[in-house]
């Protein structure tokens, strides 16, 4: 399709701002390692939290919730909306901890925590693990979104749109670091929330759907509308919510939502003013991240079902796009085919936020493991700042360039989201856990990364003819017996190590002061009370969600009933939450 003059207008625009800010913010990045990668330790919490949303708004995410609700109706939601739970967890619990160890990356943690060798080994493999291989195939599930939006939008080949993107993308990162990230995304995420929403208003205004009314009223959808799932289908009810909620969320390593906070998210709460912030900057991006920005993309991922019911009418539609890449994702650039001129403009520019948003993000985090926990650590202990930068540059470079390869090597997002989930099953709990068991050692993170990536592997090749909760399940058994083994077999943590990181730390529970010897090392005793928040956290943003919901499907009574409990658990969070913070 043609986009008029003015959509390009405001796609230049959109690009022309994003290298502006990398310019005006290039001097400030490169003036240290910290400055770089955590832009200070100076931020407040409303622009990291911001980020943390703009980050998880990427281009293969509307995609994604396109192609779960077609097969899998609304409730399908439940395997990301489940990773709600460990979202809390991090607000609440460990929010604080990260905050107050004041390392560099979350890879860093490892020799804070864990003594000998093994502890450097497991950092600096960490470092290459998670920096390059596991971050490259993330950006490559993003890389594969941004190419089918411009193979349907803009009509030219998937090379094209990742070269254009990636290269402004690339700019900006390598010039303006964490602080030019972090103010991209503020605009970014401005565009991106603009475009959706008025990309799902008119969608269900179109002729063809005639409003939302008639589009949740539509027979076609009858089985795809409710927010949870069937229970008279079993398997679908099992692998779609009791197993997310009883089992993925506290299981599964997952970017953006690791279990105890982690990449990314960690990093955010690394460069926060103080441990308040931190918070604050977790609670908005859960909240606005699973009540709030969903609904647009479900709205239009419903309203594709009545235009285009399957995938044969979407190839037919597209002609020209290669076959390999058609999947109930392409549904969602499909429906903004329909857009008019100006707003065309607006939501590609918005989908290209969300794209450089995503990848602007994981490139810096990644070149921070790179950099510091590989490099600096093993490489050149005598680096200084200005070396640190030079080499984040060049990681920087080189990882937008296997992640725009790698695309190529996936079929769709929802594929990619099931490998990674797959990969990380049963270390979650290590993650949970590790901050407050001392028995943890550095052997207990090798045996579960090694154990559930041989696992995910030996999946992938023989193809077993099982449901995807029975494999994720049957990875979180073997992994998690495999490292509780490992970690009795071999020998704890040493005392000294164990002292300094209770004395920086402060966690919860009397073992850590009969480990540590030193009567002035103690929690803050607000454990129950930080668990409580997050179960109140979590009935506030589900409650939320689910008000939204009615309020679209039109039924108004129980939105405001739903909306009402919403309201309790607010007042009571906010309640809880004052007294923790006088803690």
């Amino acid at each position: 399709m043609q986009l008029s003059t003015i959509d390009w207008a405001i796609i230049a625009a959109f690009f022309l701002v994003s290298l502006l800010i990398g310019l005006l913010t290039m001097r400030k990045a490169g003036s240290s390692a910290a400055e770089f990668f955590l832009s200070g330790r100076n931020m407040p919490w409303w622009l990291l939290g911001v980020s943390m949303v703009a980050t998880t708004f990427s281009a293969d995410t509307p995609n994604l919730v396109a192609d779960i609700v077609r097969q899998n109706g609304v409730s399908g939601n439940w395997v990301w909306w489940a990773f709600l739970l460990t979202g809390m967890l991090t607000v609440f619990v460990y929010a604080r901890l990260w905050r107050r160890s004041k390392v560099l990356t979350d890879i860093e943690f490892y020799e804070l925590r864990y003594s000998g060798k093994e502890a450097a080994f497991l950092r600096g493999f960490r470092a290459i693990y998670l920096g390059v291989f596991f971050n490259v195939v993330i950006m490559a599930t993003v890389c594969l979104a941004a190419a089918k939006i411009g193979s349907v939008l803009l009509g030219i080949p998937p090379w094209k749109t990742l070269l254009l993107a990636s290269i402004i993308t690339v700019v900006y990162s390598t010039l303006g670091g964490l602080r030019g990230v972090l103010l991209t995304d503020f605009v970014q995420f401005i565009f991106a929330m603009i475009g959706s929403i008025g990309a799902a208003i008119f969608v269900v205004n179109l002729p063809e759907i005639g409003g939302i009314d008639v589009l949740v009223a539509s027979p076609v959808l009858q089985d795809k509308l409710s927010l949870i799932p069937d229970i008279s289908n079993g398997d679908l009810f099992i692998g779609i919510f009791i197993i997310p909620l009883a089992v993925q969320w506290w299981s599964v390593w997952y970017p953006g939502a690791e279990p105890g906070g982690g990449g990314y998210i960690a990093q955010r709460m690394l460069s926060a003013k103080n441990e308040n912030h931190a918070i604050g900057a977790t609670l908005f991006f859960n909240v606005a991240h699973y009540a709030l920005r969903p609904w647009p993309w479900i709205v239009i991922a419903l309203a594709s079902l009545i235009i285009f019911p399957d995938l044969d009418s979407i190839q037919r539609a597209f002609p020209n796009v290669d076959a390999s890449i058609v999947g109930h994702d392409l549904a969602y650039p499909a429906m903004l085919t329909y857009l008019p001129a100006g707003l065309l403009g607006l939501v590609v520019a918005s989908l290209m936020a969300a794209f450089m948003s995503t990848i602007s993000t994981h490139l810096n985090w990644g070149a921070s493991y790179v950099v510091n926990d590989f490099y600096l650590r093993f490489v050149n202990p005598a680096a200084n700042d200005k070396q640190l930068v030079n080499v984040g540059r060049i990681a920087t470079v080189v990882l937008m360039i296997l992640a725009a390869l790698g695309s190529f090597l996936i079929g769709s997002a929802k594929e990619g989201f099931n490998v990674l989930l797959q990969i990380g099953a049963g270390t979650g709990l290590i993650f949970i856990l590790r901050w407050f068991w001392w028995r943890i050692n550095a052997y207990t993170e090798i045996a579960g990364m090694v154990i559930s990536f041989i696992y995910a592997i030996a999946i992938l090749i023989l193809k077993p003819d099982w449901p995807q909760w029975v494999t994720l399940v049957t990875g979180v058994a073997v992994t998690t017996a495999g490292w509780l083994l490992v970690t009795f077999m071999t020998p704890p943590t040493n005392d000294e190590t164990l002292r300094s990181f209770a004395t920086i730390i402060r966690p919860s529970g009397k073992k850590w002061k009969e480990l540590a010897n030193i009567e002035t090392v103690k929690g803050d005793g607000s454990l129950p009370l930080q668990i409580l928040s997050m179960m109140l956290g979590t009935g506030f943003v589900y409650a939320l969600l689910f008000a939204i919901g009615k309020l679209i499907y039109n039924q108004i009574g129980e939105a405001l009933l739903i909306f009402g409990l919403a309201v309790i658990f607010g007042a009571a969070l906010l309640t809880i939450w004052r007294r923790l913070k006088r803690a």
